[in-house]
């Protein structure tokens, strides 16, 4: 007796039915594979290597700015960009694990240095490991001594230096982990008038 096979039945049809199901998922597993490969592409809002807040310093020696940072702070150059002049259009430095980024001044962009405007109400807190030596090293460069090193009440020992471009650092090596209750009671203690008879 003669029998009539099913479609998709014995060898030939069982590897046509498997060809297909592959066929159908890996036309699913493409697109997805391909919406995946666009989000690993997609830029992150803020690049590895950097914080969300990052110091622009502008100079009036760009060059020599980045020069006297590798010397006092040892700032390690990351990234410059040259300008017409011999200018810096865009710099950037590593100071420990942070990042800060320079340039020369552009008048008519109103990025103007503190030499220019005279002076600057920003200071930049910079974390080392040996502040007396880093301070020494930043006035050896060319700095100047804003506050002279010492220790302070909030756990730190710092100074504050001036650079040849007119930016301000405060230097500071942390020494002492202090609560903030006991930061309130010292910061008082130093706030507190002295009697005019009690000695020191």
């Amino acid at each position: 007796m003669r029998t009539t096979r099913k479609p998709g039945k014995g060898k030939t049809g069982a590897r046509a039915t498997v060809r297909a199901r592959s066929a159908r998922r890996g036309a699913t597993r493409k697109p997805a594979r391909r919406a995946a490969a666009r989000v690993a592409r997609r830029p992150q809002p803020i690049p590895a290597g950097y914080g969300s807040i990052t110091p622009y310093l502008i100079v009036s020696d760009g060059a020599g700015a980045i020069e006297f940072y590798r010397k006092a702070f040892g700032a390690r150059e990351k990234m410059r960009i040259g300008a017409p002049g011999g200018k810096i259009g865009h710099a950037e430095l590593e100071f420990g694990d942070s990042l800060v980024m320079l340039a020369d001044e552009w008048p008519e962009h109103e990025a103007l240095s503190p030499t220019t405007v005279g002076g600057t109400p920003v200071t930049i807190h910079l974390y080392v490991k040996d502040v007396d030596r880093t301070v020494e090293q930043a006035v050896g460069a060319g700095a100047a001594i804003v506050r002279p090193v010492e220790d302070q009440f909030y756990g730190d020992r710092s100074g504050t230096v001036r650079d040849p471009y007119g930016h301000v650092w405060h230097v500071a090596t942390h020494k002492e982990d202090v609560s903030p209750k006991e930061v309130e009671r010292r910061a008082a203690a130093m706030m507190k008038p002295r009697d005019a008879n009690t000695p020191g």
